[in-house]
């Protein structure tokens, strides 16, 4: 099948409407503003539609111009997409990959399956960033990691199963609240409680029970097991850190109704098809180690 139209003429058209005349879009695409009107006006022949109209110094788009061109934004990031993984493709394999994990996420399952990788990549290396919370999204969103781990799934952005994390309560063993039995949420409110902050910069987000009166607010999980073992006070934690380390010193509380809670962890790639070759064998080696984990019982004891 013969198409009528261009690449050219669309992409000719989504600078019109971007730029919001003609002159503006010739400046752009570093063309003549003849040559732009002469493209447009073949693409009205060959639709038989109108497709653009001046209004005061303004060129717009025409309904029938905006419905078409709406169509045509996908056919044309597509081409985008494929020239920048064409371009990926003639440089090999990449120097150098972003891998962000959420700090919930067990390392062990990203570094585990990165030992494997890197014996077959020896000339790239890795950028491990780790995020929480709106960080871990915008990372995601912004397309600034080749591989994400996050928790939830972000919007239009395809992902796998990675796994799950338990989350526990715990204190130092001489805390009161490690004495107390018939433990509830109303007996947390006057102790402090130990957090993780928000990695992001901008749109900071909460997540949890966050009723106590005083808390404290740390960088990341590491922090708050030394916090705890010093009894500042308690912390949800990550079951597969307390299994990982001397909990000689920790209680793990059993709350009513809140003794426990689990979060998903996925894997996704945020730049889909751009994504380099590098960065995709990697992502295969994490799945296929999450996959191996799923098949195999639970490593954790979290009772």
């Amino acid at each position: 099948m013969r198409l009528k139209t261009t690449l050219e003429q669309w992409l000719t058209l989504y600078e019109i409407d971007r730029a919001g005349s003609i002159q503006a879009a010739a400046v752009t695409l570093n063309k003549s503003h003849t040559t732009l009107i002469y493209s447009v006006k073949k693409l009205e022949q060959q639709l038989d539609v109108s497709l653009v109209e001046i209004k005061g110094r303004r060129a717009v788009l025409t309904d029938d111009g905006k419905s078409l061109l709406r169509r045509a934004d996908s056919m044309l990031e597509q081409a985008r997409a494929l020239e920048e993984m064409s371009t990926q493709l003639a440089k090999g394999i990449e120097s150098e990959i972003t891998v962000a994990i959420d700090h919930l996420c067990d390392r062990s399952w990203l570094y585990h399956p990165m030992a494997t990788f890197l014996k077959d990549n020896s000339n790239t290396s890795i950028q491990v960033v780790e995020t929480s919370l709106s960080k871990t999204s915008s990372m995601v969103t912004d397309e600034q990691a080749d591989i994400s781990i996050v928790t939830l799934p972000i919007t239009n952005f395809p992902c796998e199963a990675f796994g799950m994390v338990t989350m526990q309560a715990v204190v130092a063993k001489d805390h009161p609240l490690a004495k107390k039995e018939g433990l509830c949420l109303a007996d947390f409110t006057t102790h402090c409680q130990i957090v993780v902050r928000d990695l992001g910069s901008d749109s900071k987000q909460d997540v949890g029970w966050l009723k106590a009166q005083q808390r404290i607010t740390l960088d990341n999980f590491d922090h708050a097991w030394e916090a705890v073992e010093q009894g500042v006070g308690f912390c949800r934690m990550p079951a597969h850190q307390l299994k990982s380390r001397d909990d000689s010193k920790i209680s793990v509380l059993k709350l009513e109704h809140a003794e426990r809670y689990q979060v998903p962890m996925h894997l996704t790639l945020p730049k889909g098809v751009k994504t380099g070759p590098a960065a995709k064998s990697l992502f295969e080696k994490l799945l296929e180690n999450s996959q191996q984990r799923s098949s195999q019982p639970s490593t954790y004891d979290d009772s």
